[in-house]
């Protein structure tokens, strides 16, 4: 982790501008074909969840500006590694926080995530033993083939990145799914979306 410094910062006028909202973040939702992921996901016995969810990471961790956070002291700073911290439904439809570190490997990433399951299963709260901001917020809406999403905002300073993924749909010859992501816009801008976009498909394309 690093400090950037933002008196030769090119973003310098954009963060100052925007850090002042009181509510600073955009949200878009866009497509992505997951033909290839969930064929990965069944031969290899791999959840779909994580399969898709690891193709998230490596893009989140390409993209310099997701690995961007706002400090207490008001600082920017670059992460060197972005984790998941994804919900996890627990059969009783209550679910938990969780914290998954990143692996580049799947199968090792699976297995961190299979760690976190069995930890929010067995207890009844809602928070991870983890808080940090070196992670993206996650969630799955299954149940829902949404093309918008907003997600709550506590009023507090957050720098975090949030990703919804709904329900996969079925076409003739595909399957598709949207993704919905809110980004704190003192750090992020549409292009640097776009970009996360590109590599996302790329990812789900070479599981």
């Amino acid at each position: 982790m690093k400090i950037i410094n933002k008196h030769t910062w090119n973003r310098r006028s954009h963060f100052e501008f925007f850090n002042t909202f009181v509510d600073p973040f955009f949200s878009v939702s866009f497509k992505v074909d997951v033909t290839k992921a969930y064929q990965f996901s069944k031969v290899n016995n791999v959840s779909f969840f994580v399969t898709y969810l690891h193709a998230t990471m490596k893009a989140i961790n390409e993209v310099e500006n997701f690995r961007y956070r706002i400090n207490e002291a008001n600082d920017v700073v670059v992460f060197d590694t972005i984790h998941a911290a994804p919900t996890i439904l627990r059969p009783n439809k209550t679910f938990g926080f969780s914290f998954v570190n990143y692996e580049e490997d799947i199968f090792k990433f699976q297995a961190n995530f299979l760690k976190e399951k069995e930890r929010v299963f067995n207890t009844n709260g809602l928070f991870s033993t983890v808080n940090s901001m070196d992670c993206v917020h996650c969630s799955s809406l299954p149940w829902i083939d949404f093309t918008g999403h907003k997600e709550p905002f506590k009023g507090d300073k957050d720098s975090i990145p949030k990703l919804a993924f709904s329900k996969m749909k079925n076409l003739s010859s595909k399957k598709e799914m949207q993704v919905a992501i809110s980004v704190n816009h003192a750090l992020v801008d549409g292009y640097h979306v776009g970009l996360f976009n590109e590599r996302l498909q790329f990812h789900l394309n070479c599981q």
